[in-house]
C-alpha cells in the first residue's frame, strides 16, 4: 500500500468520525455569533461611547505620507476588531462558565443518589450491620439469602 493510500484512508477515517462535522458546525454558528458582537459594538456601544465623549473608533486615521495616494493606518478599525473580540470573548466566557455551573449540579445530584444508595444492610440472625455484597454473615456466619 502506497503512502498516500494510507493517507486518504487516514483521512476518511477522520472526516467519518463525527467529530469534522461538529466543528464545521460550531465554526458556522461562531460566523454567525461574530456577526452579532460585530453589530451590537458598531451599532450600539460605540453610538453610546460617542455620547459620553467618546468618539467613533472606525474614524481615527493616521496618514503616512503626503499626498492622496499615501498609504492610511485606519488604527480605529483595529479598536473595534479587540472591542468586539473582547465582548465575544466575554459573551463565550459566561455561557461556559454556565454551561460548567450546570454541569457540576447535575454531577453533585447523580453523587447525592448515588451516596443515598446503602452500602450496608443488616444481618436478620444478629442484626449486625454488614456489607450489602454479603452472602454470609462475618459475625455469627449466617447464610444470607440474596
Amino acid at each position: 500500500m502506497s503512502k498516500s493510500k494510507g493517507f486518504i484512508n487516514e483521512f476518511k477515517q477522520f472526516i467519518m468520525r463525527g467529530n469534522v462535522m461538529d466543528m464545521a458546525v460550531g465554526v458556522i454558528v461562531g460566523g454567525a455569533f461574530t456577526a452579532i458582537v460585530t453589530s451590537l459594538n458598531e451599532d450600539l456601544l460605540s453610538p453610546i461611547l460617542a455620547i459620553f465623549g467618546g468618539t467613533d473608533f472606525s474614524n481615527l486615521t493616521v496618514k503616512l505620507g503626503s499626498g492622496e495616494n499615501a498609504p492610511v493606518l485606519m488604527y480605529g478599525n483595529f479598536i473595534t476588531a479587540v472591542i468586539n473580540f473582547l465582548i465575544t470573548a466575554l459573551v463565550i466566557f459566561c455561557l461556559v462558565k454556565g454551561i460548567n455551573s450546570l454541569g457540576n449540579k447535575v454531577k453533585r445530584k447523580e453523587e447525592e443518589q448515588e451516596e443515598a444508595a446503602p452500602t450496608v444492610k443488616m444481618c436478620p440472625y444478629c442484626r449486625s450491620e454488614i456489607a450489602i455484597e454479603a452472602t454470609r454473615c462475618p459475625h455469627c456466619t449466617s447464610q444470607l439469602s440474596e
